[in-house]
């Protein structure tokens, strides 16, 4: 006989699955699809970085994937799931081919998408905006070493293709 507080085998403890999909997930179907990217670093001369990158629905629809290929062969190449957590809030859980693990709070809202970490010795924020027919995102990327004082770090701009 099993106490009713364990879980069954292959079934995730009360309380672990929501009772609904968050509300705030909505707010991305608009990055559902595929873009062409392009970072543009700042320096002299400036440099270029281009890439592709899709959007996807896990099934269920709780989390949405994005996967980021670069077409230099030395740019990073990204999986990050991105969903709501108890809160409602947004966050990205970012992974690369470098072996770097970030987990950002994002949000958006108003035809803007922020994403923004606060981690020691290395913070980073990204505001990009979208077009009004949705067809492009483009804004800077920001680092800190101390969240008080941001530089410029690059300008990323996803177009989209589908």
């Amino acid at each position: 006989m099993t106490d009713q507080h364990e879980p069954q085998a292959g079934r995730p403890p009360a309380g672990e699955v929501p009772a609904g999909r968050p509300a705030a997930l909505a707010s991305l179907d608009v990055l559902v699809g595929e873009w062409d990217t392009e970072a543009l670093f700042p320096g002299n001369p400036a440099a270029a970085g281009a890439g592709r990158t899709t959007f996807e629905w896990l099934e269920g629809r709780h989390f949405l994937i994005q996967r980021v290929t670069a077409a230099q062969p030395d740019g990073p190449g990204v999986i990050a799931i991105i969903g709501a957590g108890p809160d409602g809030a947004l966050a990205q859980n970012y992974f690369d081919n470098r072996g770097v693990q970030r987990i950002y709070q994002m949000s958006l809202e108003g035809g803007v998408w922020k994403l923004w970490r606060n981690a020691p010795g290395f913070c980073q924020r990204y505001t990009g905006t979208l077009s009004t027919d949705g067809t492009t995102i483009s804004g800077p990327w920001e680092k800190s070493p101390d969240g008080t004082a941001w530089d410029h770090d690059f300008v990323l701009t996803y177009t989209r293709l589908r």
